[in-house]
Protein backbone atom coordinates (compact mmCIF):
# COMPACT_ATOMS: atom_id res chain seq x y z
CA UNK A 1 0.00 0.00 0.00
CA UNK A 2 1.41 3.39 -0.97
CA UNK A 3 0.53 6.94 -0.01
CA UNK A 4 0.77 9.91 -2.36
CA UNK A 5 -0.21 13.58 -2.21
CA UNK A 6 -1.40 16.16 -4.74
CA UNK A 7 -0.35 19.84 -4.78
CA UNK A 8 -1.29 22.77 -6.98
CA UNK A 9 1.23 25.42 -8.10
CA UNK A 10 1.08 28.46 -5.78
CA UNK A 11 0.60 31.88 -7.38
CA UNK A 12 2.57 33.97 -4.86
CA UNK A 13 5.99 33.78 -3.16
CA UNK A 14 4.16 33.39 0.17
CA UNK A 15 2.28 30.42 -1.24
CA UNK A 16 5.54 28.89 -2.48
CA UNK A 17 7.13 29.20 0.96
CA UNK A 18 4.05 27.72 2.63
CA UNK A 19 3.99 24.76 0.21
CA UNK A 20 7.67 24.10 0.88
CA UNK A 21 6.94 23.81 4.62
CA UNK A 22 3.88 21.62 3.97
CA UNK A 23 5.93 19.28 1.78
CA UNK A 24 8.71 19.06 4.35
CA UNK A 25 6.22 18.10 7.06
CA UNK A 26 4.55 15.47 4.87
CA UNK A 27 7.88 14.06 3.69
CA UNK A 28 9.20 13.76 7.23
CA UNK A 29 6.18 11.86 8.57
CA UNK A 30 4.58 10.07 5.60
CA UNK A 31 7.41 9.74 3.08
CA UNK A 32 4.87 9.65 0.19
CA UNK A 33 5.61 7.37 -2.76
CA UNK A 34 5.13 10.44 -4.97
CA UNK A 35 3.71 13.95 -5.12
CA UNK A 36 1.56 15.00 -8.08
CA UNK A 37 1.39 18.61 -9.24
CA UNK A 38 -1.64 19.92 -11.13
CA UNK A 39 -1.60 21.68 -14.47
CA UNK A 40 -3.96 24.63 -15.07
CA UNK A 41 -6.66 24.52 -17.71
CA UNK A 42 -5.32 25.63 -21.06
CA UNK A 43 -1.79 25.58 -19.66
CA UNK A 44 -2.47 28.52 -17.34
CA UNK A 45 -0.09 27.25 -14.65
CA UNK A 46 2.36 25.38 -16.87
CA UNK A 47 5.38 27.38 -15.71
CA UNK A 48 4.23 27.09 -12.09
CA UNK A 49 3.89 23.33 -12.46
CA UNK A 50 7.42 23.05 -13.84
CA UNK A 51 8.81 25.19 -11.00
CA UNK A 52 7.17 23.12 -8.24
CA UNK A 53 8.05 19.83 -9.95
CA UNK A 54 11.69 20.87 -10.32
CA UNK A 55 11.95 21.83 -6.65
CA UNK A 56 10.35 18.63 -5.36
CA UNK A 57 12.57 16.53 -7.64
CA UNK A 58 15.68 18.44 -6.51
CA UNK A 59 14.73 17.64 -2.91
CA UNK A 60 14.97 13.95 -3.74
CA UNK A 61 11.26 13.04 -3.83
CA UNK A 62 9.37 11.28 -6.62
CA UNK A 63 7.12 13.79 -8.38
CA UNK A 64 4.51 13.43 -11.11
CA UNK A 65 3.49 16.52 -13.11
CA UNK A 66 0.02 16.59 -14.63
CA UNK A 67 -0.23 16.80 -18.41
CA UNK A 68 -3.53 17.85 -19.96
CA UNK A 69 -5.02 17.50 -23.46
CA UNK A 70 -6.52 20.99 -23.17
CA UNK A 71 -4.84 23.43 -25.52
CA UNK A 72 -1.95 21.03 -26.09
CA UNK A 73 -0.38 20.31 -29.46
CA UNK A 74 1.81 17.31 -30.19
CA UNK A 75 4.76 19.68 -30.40
CA UNK A 76 4.08 21.34 -27.03
CA UNK A 77 3.58 17.99 -25.30
CA UNK A 78 6.77 16.69 -26.89
CA UNK A 79 8.70 19.72 -25.57
CA UNK A 80 7.33 19.18 -22.06
CA UNK A 81 8.18 15.49 -22.14
CA UNK A 82 11.76 16.27 -23.20
CA UNK A 83 12.01 18.91 -20.47
CA UNK A 84 10.84 16.45 -17.82
CA UNK A 85 13.13 13.74 -19.14
CA UNK A 86 16.10 16.10 -19.01
CA UNK A 87 15.30 16.81 -15.34
CA UNK A 88 15.08 13.09 -14.59
CA UNK A 89 11.32 13.05 -13.90
CA UNK A 90 10.03 9.48 -14.18
CA UNK A 91 6.28 9.77 -13.52
CA UNK A 92 3.44 11.67 -15.22
CA UNK A 93 -0.32 12.04 -14.69
CA UNK A 94 -1.99 12.14 -18.14
CA UNK A 95 -5.43 13.75 -18.20
CA UNK A 96 -7.98 14.94 -20.70
CA UNK A 97 -8.62 17.98 -18.49
CA UNK A 98 -11.61 20.32 -18.51
CA UNK A 99 -12.06 23.12 -21.01
CA UNK A 100 -11.96 26.54 -19.34
CA UNK A 101 -15.04 28.69 -19.98
CA UNK A 102 -14.79 30.50 -23.28
CA UNK A 103 -12.40 27.95 -24.75
CA UNK A 104 -14.19 26.19 -27.57
CA UNK A 105 -12.14 23.05 -28.21
CA UNK A 106 -9.37 20.77 -27.10
CA UNK A 107 -5.96 20.79 -28.73
CA UNK A 108 -4.70 17.97 -30.93
CA UNK A 109 -5.58 15.41 -28.26
CA UNK A 110 -9.29 14.96 -27.52
CA UNK A 111 -9.12 12.07 -25.04
CA UNK A 112 -6.61 10.92 -22.44
CA UNK A 113 -6.02 7.57 -24.17
CA UNK A 114 -4.63 9.52 -27.17
CA UNK A 115 -2.29 11.42 -24.86
CA UNK A 116 -1.14 8.19 -23.18
CA UNK A 117 -0.48 6.57 -26.57
CA UNK A 118 1.52 9.62 -27.69
CA UNK A 119 3.64 9.68 -24.50
CA UNK A 120 4.42 6.00 -24.98
CA UNK A 121 5.28 6.45 -28.67
CA UNK A 122 7.64 9.37 -27.88
CA UNK A 123 9.28 8.15 -24.68
CA UNK A 124 8.81 4.37 -24.52
CA UNK A 125 8.83 3.14 -20.93
CA UNK A 126 10.62 6.17 -19.49
CA UNK A 127 7.55 7.40 -17.60
CA UNK A 128 5.24 5.69 -15.14
CA UNK A 129 1.89 7.03 -16.41
CA UNK A 130 -1.09 7.58 -14.12
CA UNK A 131 -4.56 8.36 -15.48
CA UNK A 132 -7.81 9.47 -13.85
CA UNK A 133 -10.72 7.25 -12.81
CA UNK A 134 -14.26 8.25 -11.84
CA UNK A 135 -15.95 5.73 -9.50
CA UNK A 136 -19.17 7.78 -9.54
CA UNK A 137 -18.98 8.35 -13.33
CA UNK A 138 -17.44 11.38 -15.05
CA UNK A 139 -19.98 14.26 -15.07
CA UNK A 140 -19.74 14.54 -18.87
CA UNK A 141 -20.00 10.81 -19.59
CA UNK A 142 -22.98 9.60 -21.65
CA UNK A 143 -23.47 6.68 -19.28
CA UNK A 144 -21.62 4.70 -16.60
CA UNK A 145 -20.93 1.99 -19.20
CA UNK A 146 -19.34 4.43 -21.67
CA UNK A 147 -17.28 5.94 -18.85
CA UNK A 148 -15.88 2.52 -17.93
CA UNK A 149 -15.14 1.89 -21.62
CA UNK A 150 -13.11 5.11 -21.82
CA UNK A 151 -11.26 4.17 -18.64
CA UNK A 152 -10.37 0.73 -20.01
CA UNK A 153 -9.10 2.36 -23.24
CA UNK A 154 -6.77 4.59 -21.20
CA UNK A 155 -5.39 1.66 -19.26
CA UNK A 156 -4.87 -0.44 -22.40
CA UNK A 157 -3.20 2.53 -24.14
CA UNK A 158 -0.24 2.14 -21.79
CA UNK A 159 -1.11 3.55 -18.35
CA UNK A 160 0.66 1.98 -15.37
CA UNK A 161 -1.93 2.92 -12.76
CA UNK A 162 -4.95 5.13 -12.12
CA UNK A 163 -5.91 7.61 -9.43
CA UNK A 164 -9.61 8.16 -8.74
CA UNK A 165 -11.61 11.30 -8.27
CA UNK A 166 -12.39 11.65 -4.56
CA UNK A 167 -15.50 9.96 -3.18
CA UNK A 168 -17.13 9.21 0.17
CA UNK A 169 -18.86 5.97 -0.83
CA UNK A 170 -16.60 2.91 -0.81
CA UNK A 171 -19.19 0.83 -2.68
CA UNK A 172 -18.80 3.10 -5.71
CA UNK A 173 -15.03 2.59 -5.70
CA UNK A 174 -15.09 -1.19 -5.35
CA UNK A 175 -17.87 -1.63 -7.92
CA UNK A 176 -15.91 0.51 -10.40
CA UNK A 177 -12.70 -1.45 -9.81
CA UNK A 178 -14.49 -4.81 -10.12
CA UNK A 179 -16.09 -3.78 -13.43
CA UNK A 180 -12.76 -2.53 -14.80
CA UNK A 181 -10.99 -5.75 -13.79
CA UNK A 182 -13.75 -7.81 -15.42
CA UNK A 183 -12.97 -5.90 -18.64
CA UNK A 184 -9.31 -6.82 -18.52
CA UNK A 185 -7.69 -4.05 -16.45
CA UNK A 186 -4.90 -5.40 -14.26
CA UNK A 187 -3.17 -2.19 -13.13
CA UNK A 188 -3.76 -0.72 -9.64
CA UNK A 189 -6.52 1.85 -9.13
CA UNK A 190 -5.45 4.17 -6.30
CA UNK A 191 -8.23 5.74 -4.22
CA UNK A 192 -8.35 9.54 -4.29
CA UNK A 193 -9.04 11.05 -0.86
CA UNK A 194 -10.28 14.59 -0.14
CA UNK A 195 -9.97 15.60 3.54
CA UNK A 196 -12.94 17.62 4.81
CA UNK A 197 -11.84 20.93 6.35
CA UNK A 198 -14.12 23.54 4.75
CA UNK A 199 -17.73 22.65 3.96
CA UNK A 200 -18.40 25.55 1.54
CA UNK A 201 -15.29 24.76 -0.47
CA UNK A 202 -16.04 21.02 -0.50
CA UNK A 203 -19.61 21.53 -1.74
CA UNK A 204 -18.37 23.86 -4.50
CA UNK A 205 -15.67 21.43 -5.63
CA UNK A 206 -18.08 18.50 -5.56
CA UNK A 207 -20.77 20.27 -7.58
CA UNK A 208 -18.13 21.11 -10.21
CA UNK A 209 -16.53 17.65 -10.52
CA UNK A 210 -19.52 15.39 -9.95
CA UNK A 211 -18.32 13.84 -6.68
CA UNK A 212 -21.29 12.94 -4.50
CA UNK A 213 -21.47 14.18 -0.92
CA UNK A 214 -23.79 11.71 0.85
CA UNK A 215 -26.86 13.43 2.28
CA UNK A 216 -25.98 12.58 5.87
CA UNK A 217 -22.55 14.18 5.51
CA UNK A 218 -23.95 17.24 3.75
CA UNK A 219 -26.58 17.78 6.48
CA UNK A 220 -24.07 17.36 9.30
CA UNK A 221 -21.72 19.88 7.67
CA UNK A 222 -24.56 22.35 7.17
CA UNK A 223 -25.61 21.95 10.81
CA UNK A 224 -22.18 23.12 12.00
CA UNK A 225 -22.55 26.47 10.25
CA UNK A 226 -19.32 28.45 10.74
CA UNK A 227 -18.01 26.20 13.54
CA UNK A 228 -14.66 25.38 11.90
CA UNK A 229 -13.42 23.16 14.74
CA UNK A 230 -16.52 20.93 14.57
CA UNK A 231 -16.33 20.71 10.77
CA UNK A 232 -12.69 19.62 10.92
CA UNK A 233 -13.25 17.11 13.73
CA UNK A 234 -16.22 15.58 11.91
CA UNK A 235 -14.33 15.58 8.61
CA UNK A 236 -11.32 13.88 10.15
CA UNK A 237 -13.52 11.16 11.63
CA UNK A 238 -15.43 10.55 8.38
CA UNK A 239 -12.36 10.43 6.14
CA UNK A 240 -10.35 8.30 8.58
CA UNK A 241 -13.20 5.76 8.56
CA UNK A 242 -13.37 5.91 4.75
CA UNK A 243 -9.62 5.23 4.44
CA UNK A 244 -9.81 2.44 6.99
CA UNK A 245 -12.56 0.70 5.01
CA UNK A 246 -10.58 1.08 1.76
CA UNK A 247 -7.33 -0.27 3.19
CA UNK A 248 -9.04 -3.14 5.03
CA UNK A 249 -10.72 -4.21 1.78
CA UNK A 250 -7.45 -4.11 -0.16
CA UNK A 251 -7.22 -0.73 -1.93
CA UNK A 252 -3.65 -0.52 -3.32
CA UNK A 253 -3.04 3.06 -2.22
CA UNK A 254 -4.41 6.41 -1.04
CA UNK A 255 -3.82 9.64 -2.95
CA UNK A 256 -4.57 12.71 -0.82
CA UNK A 257 -5.89 15.88 -2.47
CA UNK A 258 -4.12 18.11 0.03
CA UNK A 259 -5.10 21.57 -1.29
CA UNK A 260 -1.54 22.47 -0.22
CA UNK A 261 -2.36 21.80 3.45
CA UNK A 262 -0.69 19.28 5.75
CA UNK A 263 -2.71 19.18 9.00
CA UNK A 264 -5.73 17.15 7.87
CA UNK A 265 -3.63 14.65 5.88
CA UNK A 266 -1.27 14.11 8.82
CA UNK A 267 -4.16 13.75 11.29
CA UNK A 268 -5.86 11.10 9.15
CA UNK A 269 -2.59 9.25 8.61
CA UNK A 270 -1.88 9.33 12.35
CA UNK A 271 -5.35 7.91 13.11
CA UNK A 272 -4.56 5.04 10.72
CA UNK A 273 -1.02 4.57 12.14
CA UNK A 274 0.50 5.32 8.75
CA UNK A 275 3.91 6.89 8.36
CA UNK A 276 6.90 7.06 10.69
Amino acid sequence: MELSVEFFPPKTPEGENKLRLVRERLSEVLKPAFYSVTFGAGGSTQSGTLKVVSEIHAAGAMVAPHLSCVGSSRESVCQMLKQYQSLGIKRIVALRGDLPSGMGQYGEFHHANELVEFIRSETGDWFHIDVAAYPETHPQAKSPASDIDFFVQKMKAGANSAVTQYFYNTDAYFRFVDEAYEMGVTQPVIAGIMPITNSTQLLRFSDACGAEIPRWIRLRLQSYGDDVASIRAFGEEVVTDLCDQLLTAGAPGLHFYSLNQADAVLAIADNLSLGS
